[in-house]
């Protein structure tokens, strides 16, 4: 059995969450789904980055007081482990866990030790969206001549002040040997190109604090100097030590999922790239401690080939909420979207109309047709129930839960999905071939022996159908595990396992 610490990445708080970190929650829950599943120890975290210049500046817009409002918005973002099924085991709010603050000042602590940490006068193009600096090469010029962000197009503000810098410079390589062994796998690979691309270019030290001044005095003060806080990347991307109680020496929890980990996991977007696959593991390796070993990163969620954003809002039907859409067309039919229509490598657009398509062929028409066709066929056969705790199944479904379990576990959620859509399509042939409502209905032993025999088949097979539908629709492999259980009576009309979505 090996250790998993698996995590997403904490979003800002400036409004309420969209489809497309949603995403990033799911695709993360049915990983760690997945790896309990197959045996390992897995700690799953999530959180809100309250300490951000974006909060602060919505919140003065909203006229209400930063840490009010941060409160208010963090808890629209924890509220989605319900809604979209999610199985955290632990939760950080930044500007209120009590782990927080000592694990930063700790991690400061020991970079400054090490040297990489000094003091000067900056100046340069700043994107608030981002909270980053960007090189003049890498702005882009809108058609009025002004220099915009090239991840938000939305102009940079020049700034300048006096801030506390990191050598990232210093790490440059021993950041290439971390990324082209492999021992930081970022995947899929064509982000990992990337990074080296980046990498190879050449770093630059970062400022790593911004004046009390200009974050309004909301921040983790920086450890022996009142006028900074730290900048908000060296604060957030410490939560995930925080989660494991860095700020102790002494923490058990540290040791064991991190340190001791076989498996040190982030699930990102790839607008956050750099900063966990550059700018992290250089702040460990100052710190003396490891890196994660794998970086799994997803392209956007797109509307009308738009990128999702807190931010832009939108009343369309399709760019509705999470919450939203989980409560009109339920938890299993956002989920399986999630899983198997997404591309990992290029954005992919989301509908509605999508969603309840991809629901009606796959969970209503498949999985959830074949098992109540089979439950309904048990009730006029109850032997064949028992029957099939030793029954051999089809061949599509022999395997299959172990297979499918080992494609969400490496984040190959289609992969895993064709597979099950596989498996359902099987059992339907196999039941148009053996035509077990016509046995039924034959008298006679040899047609009751052959109906149970097939009958013990199939139910066998629906069972591992459903057993591998569990990381990614829960809800929806519970009621199907529970309705082939046992015969139900047959006079007693059911709902479908899966109801058809208008």
């Amino acid at each position: 059995m090996s250790t998993t610490f698996l995590s997403v990445a904490i979003p800002y708080v400036n409004a309420d969450p969209h489809l497309g970190y949603a995403y990033e929650l799911v695709q993360a829950d049915i990983a760690a789904r997945a790896r309990r599943r197959l045996g390992d120890s897995v700690r799953f975290v999530g959180g809100t980055d309250d300490y951000s210049l974006k909060n602060v500046l919505a919140a003065e817009a909203a006229g209400v007081p930063t840490a009010a409002f941060v409160d208010t918005h963090a808890e629209r973002f924890a509220a989605l482990a319900g809604p979209l099924g999610l199985s955290f085991d632990d939760f950080v709010r930044t500007s209120a866990d009590p782990r927080h603050r000592p694990a930063v000042e700790r991690l400061w602590r020991a970079c400054a030790a090490n040297g990489d940490l000094y003091r000067k006068t900056y100046a340069g193009d700043y994107c608030v969206g981002c909270e980053q600096f960007w090189r003049l090469e890498e702005l882009l010029v809108d058609g009025d001549g002004v220099a915009c962000c090239p991840e938000h197009l939305t102009p940079v503000e020049r700034v300048e002040e006096d801030n506390w810098f990191f050598r990232l410079s210093a790490f440059q390589g021993y950041l290439e040997e971390l990324l082209e062994s492999g021992r930081l796998d970022i995947h899929p690979h064509v982000f990992r190109d990337e990074v080296l691309s980046f990498v190879r270019g050449g770093l630059d030290d970062i400022s790593v604090s911004r004046s009390v001044r200009r974050a309004r005095g909301w921040g983790v003060p920086v450890p022996d100097d009142p006028e900074q806080v730290v900048y908000v990347w060296f604060d957030a991307l410490t939560y995930y030590l925080s989660s494991l109680g860095f700020g102790d020496p002494e923490s058990v929890d540290f040791s064991r999922w991190w340190r001791k980990a076989d498996h040190r996991v982030h699930v990102i977007g790839k607008g956050i790239l750099r900063f966990h696959a550059v700018y992290w593991p250089a702040f460990l390796a100052s710190a003396g401690q490891p890196a994660p070993t794998r970086i799994e990163v997803h392209p956007y969620l797109t509307v009308d080939g738009a990128k999702l954003s807190k931010s832009a809002g939108g009343a369309s039907r399709s760019a509705a909420g999470p919450v939203e859409v989980a409560d009109t067309y339920g938890t299993d039919a956002l989920r399986w979207w999630f899983a198997s229509a997404v591309s990992p490598t290029v954005d992919t657009d989301f509908s509605i109309e999508r969603l309840v398509a991809a629901a009606n062929t796959d969970l209503a028409n498949g999985a959830g047709n074949v098992v109540n066709r089979i439950a309904t066929l048990a009730a006029t056969c109850p032997q064949a129930v028992e029957a099939a705790a030793t029954a051999w199944p089809i061949a599509a479904a022999v395997g299959l839960e172990a297979d499918v379990l080992s494609a969400l576990a490496d984040f190959d959620h289609r992969g895993g999905c064709r597979l099950i859509v596989d498996a359902v399509a099987a059992l339907n042939r196999d039941l148009e071939a053996t035509t077990p409502w016509r046995l039924a209905k034959e008298p006679g032993a040899e047609a009751a022996a052959e109906l149970e025999r097939a009958l013990a088949r199939q139910i066998a097979s629906a069972r591992l159908i459903a057993a591998a539908l569990g990381p990614n629709v829960p809800a929806l492999s519970a009621r199907l595990t529970d309705r082939l259980a046992a015969p139900a009576d047959p006079d007693v009309a059911r709902e479908p396992a899966f109801a058809r979505l208008a």
